[in-house]
């Protein structure tokens, strides 16, 4: 049986400080996926990318997969995460298209 292979990972200080995005464009080839991480400002009609992901459909999947453990892990400490958008509330930051995602119940 194969040991877990462990990683050194280094942080640089410019990446440690992180960027902040409330909107990710989604797009996808059959050989693989694009995240462009971006930022929406109230009364700025216009943003630019301050970060491009390039990852393969699998490490898509496995983003996906560690994204909804760790989200669950999260709920479990601090209590359901509620989305905006809902009756009477506007919408912001990461969004799905119409007609794409979790069915609502009206």
């Amino acid at each position: 049986m194969n040991k877990p292979q462990q990683i050194n990972v280094e942080l640089g200080e410019k990446e440690a400080e992180g960027i902040y995005s409330n909107l990710a464009l989604l797009s996808h080839s059959p050989a693989e996926f694009v995240i462009d991480f971006t930022r929406v400002m109230p009364g700025v009609p216009k943003t630019k990318v301050f970060a491009r992901i390039i990852m393969t459909p699998q490490h898509a999947k496995a983003l996906l997969n560690a994204l909804q453990d760790n989200i669950g892990k999260y709920e479990q400490q601090f209590g359901n995460i509620k989305m905006a958008g809902g009756a009477g509330e506007g919408q912001f930051g990461f969004q799905m298209p119409p007609g794409v995602g979790p069915e609502t119940k009206n």
